[in-house]
């Protein structure tokens, strides 16, 4: 008998290898954490453990062009990871909303999905050591009832969980209904991140 894997949950993984631009959006980030009240204010309310402009700035291309560079390579990337999914669309994805992160390392983000958008995704732009990685989970765990669990080095297309390790220039792209959260860290130091949703 053959055996063939059925319902395939894509996951795009990348380098983003412009140290220049990278740099850019550190810099661009550690700015926006000190002058972005309503951003701080948000963070404080909601108990977030650093700062995100997830609340309080959708215009960062507008107002930064390393943004604007990182607007226009996400949107190849996301064109192309919309090819691999097979979609169709009818035109290219369209950037949708893009905020950035400065995460304490031992903050965490707890399991969700992000509604209302196709593909979504993070850029790692500085990563301490001992950072948590990324967690995504397997769509079918509520269906699977009295399904035995998994051996440990069981292939990764069979676990129900698999964990990303982040690293600077690491760019992920999954579809926005894949349910994914982020660990807390060890080290010491912030994470910066940027997240992104495709419409």
């Amino acid at each position: 008998m053959n055996s063939r894997n059925l319902f395939a949950t894509p996951l795009c993984s990348g380098d983003v290898a412009d140290d220049a631009l990278i740099d850019a959006l550190a810099h661009s980030i550690r700015s926006l954490a000190g002058e972005d009240r309503a951003g701080q204010r948000w963070s404080r309310d909601h108990g977030y453990p650093g700062y995100t402009s997830y609340a309080s700035l959708n215009d960062l291309p507008k107002r930064d062009p390393a943004f604007a560079d990182l607007a226009r390579l996400l949107t190849r990337h996301a064109a192309s990871f919309a090819n691999d999914c097979a979609f169709d669309l009818g035109r290219k994805p369209k950037l949708d909303s893009l905020w950035v992160n400065l995460l304490k390392n031992s903050g965490h983000h707890s399991g969700h999905i992000h509604p209302h958008c196709i593909i979504s995704g993070t850029l790692y732009v500085e990563v301490p050591a001992g950072s948590g990685g990324i967690r995504f989970e397997d769509p079918r765990l509520p269906m699977m009832m009295a399904a035995p669990t998994r051996l440990k080095d069981a292939p990764e297309a069979l676990q129900p969980f698999v964990t990303v390790r982040p690293k600077p220039g690491l760019l992920l792209l999954w579809e926005s209904w894949l349910r994914h959260e982020v660990f807390g860290g060890t080290g010491k130091g912030e994470r910066l991140s940027i997240s992104f949703n495709f419409a």
